[in-house]
């Protein structure tokens, strides 16, 4: 994977949830940019009503309501759109892959359930997270079984052929076990205070970019899409998922809120891609300020720590740095389309791209 230049060369309304353990949380939707990314594609609606009726709130059961508050609040639905818009960049239908893009937002939100857990975040989405919600052993099921229907939903996708399904099930299978790879590559990274930029993008590489490919591979997989456009969708979502992991960590820094609390990477000791280029293209004496920014004794502090951080990290110039490296993967991502016959499929793809850059323009 050749990395950007510009990395390498810089030294709903509210909601009161009444759970059977007697517990209870007041929600507030996301913000208005999650919904504005949904309406550029014609298919949000379908994925979330699909995503509500796998998880019944009539069930009795706790699992059920834990997975049913999970889906409720609906996030960006990246993936299945990807998923989705990838089928059908290639000839496919939205008959065919439907299934496997719900089961593809499942996984992704399985994923955001364990994450909590680690890093003891009580929001996501605007909402009280599961952990807080239903406590942690609720959550690692709850997550457990997201996961489950992942799969389960693959195996209902019987508009597509049947081998195609079996090969999909062996991309998402391997991007799973990548994601897992990467978050364990991040706790070792974080214990080992680790400021290697390489060693950072081979983790988001794993933790969130093969996701991102795997769902676009998945969608024109089971599409029947030969192998050149495959790999074609595959590149770009492993673009589009360094931009989108970069955009993230960019997104504390400039005080945009990300549903979740902003200071959760500097509370859990996580060195993201702004802090790694501010160390790189600090002084010694700015150095020293972030690093002693950056201690868990400080860091512990919360907001406070968090906007002293912000000032040392946006005063090194690493900020911008970082915001160029995620254009620069943007596009690429773009650029990674050129093979695909021109379809109103491939613009919606650019144009998620796009909406990826203006996170951080």
């Amino acid at each position: 994977m050749a990395f950007p230049d510009s990395i390498r060369e810089r030294s709903p309304q509210s909601t009161t949830w009444f759970i059977q353990n007697g517990r209870s949380m007041t929600t507030t939707a996301p913000s208005q940019l999650s919904t504005t990314h949904r309406d550029r594609f014609g298919h949000s609606e379908a994925i979330h009503a699909a995503l509500r009726s796998r998880w019944s709130a009539g069930s009795s059961l706790l699992l059920d309501h834990a997975c049913a508050y999970a889906v409720a609040v609906p996030g960006k639905l990246l993936r299945p759109l990807l998923l989705i818009e990838s089928a059908r960049a290639v000839g496919g239908t939205i008959d065919m892959v439907l299934p496997a893009a719900i089961g593809a937002e499942c996984g992704h939100i399985a994923s955001l359930v364990h994450d909590d857990i680690i890093d003891g975040d009580e929001v996501r989405r605007g909402q009280g997270s599961i952990q807080h919600v239903f406590g942690v052993d609720e959550a690692i099921i709850a997550g457990d079984a997201l996961i489950f229907d992942l799969f389960r939903a693959l195996s209902e996708c019987a508009a597509a052929d049947a081998a195609n399904v079996v090969t999909a099930l062996r991309v998402v299978s391997q991007a799973g076990i990548d994601m897992c790879r990467g978050q364990s590559m991040e706790g070792y990274l974080t214990r080992t205070r680790s400021t290697d930029v390489d060693s950072y993008l081979k983790m988001i590489s794993l933790k969130t970019a093969a996701f991102f490919a795997s769902s676009c591979e998945c969608g024109a997989v089971l599409a029947g899409a030969p192998l050149h456009l495959r790999a074609s969708l595959r590149r770009y979502g492993q673009q589009l998922g360094y931009a989108f992991q970069i955009t993230d960590d960019l997104l504390p820094f400039a005080g945009c809120g990300t549903g979740k609390p902003d200071d959760s990477d500097l509370r859990n000791g996580r060195r993201t891609l702004p802090i790694l280029l501010a160390l790189r293209m600090a002084g010694p004496e700015m150095r020293h300020s972030i690093e002693a920014a950056l201690s868990p004794e400080v860091s512990a502090g919360g907001g406070g720590s968090l906007d002293a951080l912000r000032s040392l990290i946006t005063g090194t110039g690493a900020v911008q740095a970082s915001r160029e490296a995620a254009l620069d993967f943007v596009k690429g991502a773009t650029e990674a389309l050129a093979p695909l016959p021109m379809s109103q499929s491939r613009a919606l793809l650019v144009a998620c791209a796009e909406t990826i850059a203006e996170r951080v323009s």
